[in-house]
């Protein structure tokens, strides 16, 4: 079990540093980017693990990387406008 916690923590802190090298204009500050990345990654293999319920690391890794990626993802700003014409126009 710690080593499933502990692997799944590594893995969310990669995939929160990648996506905040990839999207830096994107992203709000990095201090909330990578925590947010390792809670995520924590948080799904806790459902994972509890959904299983045996020792398969690797699917208990893609379930924590798809809740970080997830995470990651609510984080994530429009590029610019949307397109809108304000209603004066």
């Amino acid at each position: 079990m710690l080593l499933e916690a502990f692997s799944s923590a590594i893995l969310g802190l990669a995939l929160a540093w990648a996506a905040a090298r990839r999207l830096p204009h994107r992203l709000p500050a990095r201090s909330l980017v990578l925590p947010t990345g390792v809670a995520g990654a924590l948080f799904g293999a806790f459902l994972t693990h509890t959904a299983l319920d045996f020792g398969n690391l690797l699917l208990i890794l893609a379930g924590a990387a798809a809740v970080s990626a997830a995470s990651l993802s609510l984080l994530v700003r429009p590029a610019g406008r949307l397109g809108r014409r304000s209603a004066t126009a």
